[in-house]
């Protein structure tokens, strides 16, 4: 009998795989899994037709990353563009005369730009937990709808109250965002490809910042019935809607489900992501995943990340107008001098992914601790500067944008090293819990009677910097860490006489939902 036919009588009989506790391993691996239980006929032919990956024809899958690349990424960037320029509709709104018009106090601006993550935080969790349960498409697209109805709605704002509330709201439907970007990401790249799939679809953040200052420019020259801040709203919410409508239409729920490729590409999409050994999808909460991902120091390693990672971010988004505009432009050009911000962005974030592609396999987190260089160099400039050194200044400031480049390679490193649907969707909204309380603190550090220079704003942007830079190196040493414990466990299993844990089939353990922990050939990248 073959080993396919083994395989598949194993699973059919519904045996679920346990791993042996032994360092990284927890019981021994006994044959059969369970495949995803919603698709798993496909998950079976998939694996029949593609036994390994010798059987995968090279131009095939070329072709096929090509049309994944078309119907996926445009998708997720021009939606991430919308929710950036979400982002610096309030910080144009305070050159347009919100803070006149709402009668806003010294540090009304401030909390109105954090208490946005007040909501985040509260459903960052419980949306992940949903989401899973979820078309992860349409829940995605469900609560970007509703995000530009809330955000619409605050053109009609008389006062603090009002845009606060809406606020919060709005950030409890932008939880979902990042997370469910990361996840499909994660179902249809492999790990190599995942760096720069999420830098393309991240980098439409600084086209964000560009478009926000375009659009910032055009609605301030809109001479209407209302304040110029009002049409901001309204524009940017309606906009984002109608996105929704088409993530609604377009983004795939499921590889099994993917409307406009043929059953072979879909049989060859589910065969390829084998050696991620990550898993694929599963709507089933598994409590177990759970409790390892809370009980895993990387997890909170990922929080802190994703906390002194926006901390600037925070600052920056809510703040960068006012402190261009102190350089002593005008109104319309400080919108027009957000364009180069957004185009630095996209430099930063391409050229890293550019090389990240070119460096050897574990090079990732050397490539984010290098782009964490010219943010501190501009931090460090803007704040030593001569008060009059108006071009210097903006040019530092600009500078201090590398640290996304950082982050968005980071974040790959979360979607390539966790396995399991539920712990993979707990750890992505740890980083985004820490990511909300450090969107949270940055505005306060910027203090109105510090404008135009801010020092309190801009060191804590270097020091944050400084912190990121080191945790790039811890998160390099976990993971190298974490490999040779895992690689002992499996020698000490295999001089026991249970070795043939280590040369498993891939496929009996690529879907069966494991968590990188439980998993004897999961290889953590770095």
């Amino acid at each position: 009998m073959s080993n396919n036919d083994e395989y598949k009588q194993e699973a059919e009989k519904g045996e679920t795989i346990q791993l042996e506790e032994a360092g990284a391993i927890e019981e021994p691996l006994k044959p059969g899994i369970k495949l995803p239980s919603q698709h798993a006929d496909i998950y079976h032919e998939a694996i029949q037709r593609y036994p390994d990956d010798s059987h995968i024809n090279p131009d095939d899958e070329k072709r096929l990353k090509r049309k994944l690349d078309r119907r996926i990424i445009p998708l997720l960037g021009i939606c991430y563009f919308f929710y950036y320029v979400d982002k610096t509709t309030l910080s144009y709104a305070a050159i347009f005369g919100i803070k006149t018009d709402l009668h806003l106090g010294k540090q009304d601006y401030s909390w109105l730009s954090s208490i946005f993550y007040f909501g985040w935080l509260a459903w960052a969790i419980p949306s992940n937990l949903i989401m899973q349960r979820s078309p992860p498409a349409y829940y995605l697209g469900a609560n970007i709808f509703f995000w530009g109805v809330f955000l619409m709605a605050q053109a009609a704002s008389k006062n603090f109250a009002a845009i606060a509330a809406l606020r919060v709201i709005s950030g409890a439907a932008e939880a979902i965002a990042d997370p469910a970007f990361m996840l499909i990401t994660s179902m249809y790249y492999t790990r190599a490809e995942q760096p720069s799939r999420i830098s393309c679809w991240y980098a439409f953040n600084g086209v964000g910042v560009a478009g926000g200052g375009l659009i910032g420019y055009g609605i301030g020259n809109i001479k209407g019935a209302l304040a110029s801040w009002r049409y901001e709203f309204l524009i940017v919410g309606a906009a984002c809607s109608a996105w929704a409508i088409c993530l609604l239409l377009y983004l795939p729920n499921s590889p099994a489900t993917f409307r406009g490729f043929t059953h072979e590409e879909k049989l060859l999409m589910i065969a390829r992501m084998r050696k991620n050994q990550t898993g694929i999808e599963n709507r089933k909460i598994k409590w177990s995943q759970v409790r390892e991902a809370f009980t895993d120091y990387k997890t909170y390693m990922f929080c802190f990340l994703g906390f002194i990672g926006n901390i600037p971010n925070g600052g920056i988004s809510n703040f960068s107008t006012l402190v261009i505009q102190g350089l002593g432009f005008d109104t319309l050009h400080t919108a027009l001098l957000g364009i180069p911000q957004g185009v630095f962005v996209v430099i930063w974030i391409g050229a890293g992914a550019l090389i990240n592609d070119r460096l050897p396999k574990n090079s990732r987190t050397l490539v984010c601790a290098l782009f964490m260089l010219p943010t501190i160099s501009g931090a460090l400039g803007f704040l030593l500067a001569p008060k009059d050194a108006y071009v210097g200044r903006l040019i530092c400031f600009y500078l201090t944008g590398s640290y996304q480049c950082s982050f968005v390679l980071s974040l790959s490193l979360i979607t390539s090293n966790t396995g399991g649907q539920s712990k993979k969707m707990l750890v992505s909204a740890m980083i985004w819990f820490g990511a909300c309380v450090g969107n949270i603190v940055g505005p306060f550090f910027f203090k109105s009677e510090q404008a135009p220079k801010y020092s309190l704003g801009i060191g804590a942007i270097l020091v944050c910097n400084i912190l990121e830079f080191s945790l790039f190196f811890a998160f390099r040493f976990a993971f190298m860490y974490e490999n040779r414990k895992k690689k002992l466990a499996i020698e000490r299993v295999s001089a026991e006489g249970n070795g043939e844990s280590g040369e498993r089939d891939l496929n009996q353990t690529a879907f069966a939902d494991l968590t990188d922990k439980e998993n004897p050939h999961f290889e953590y990248v770095y």
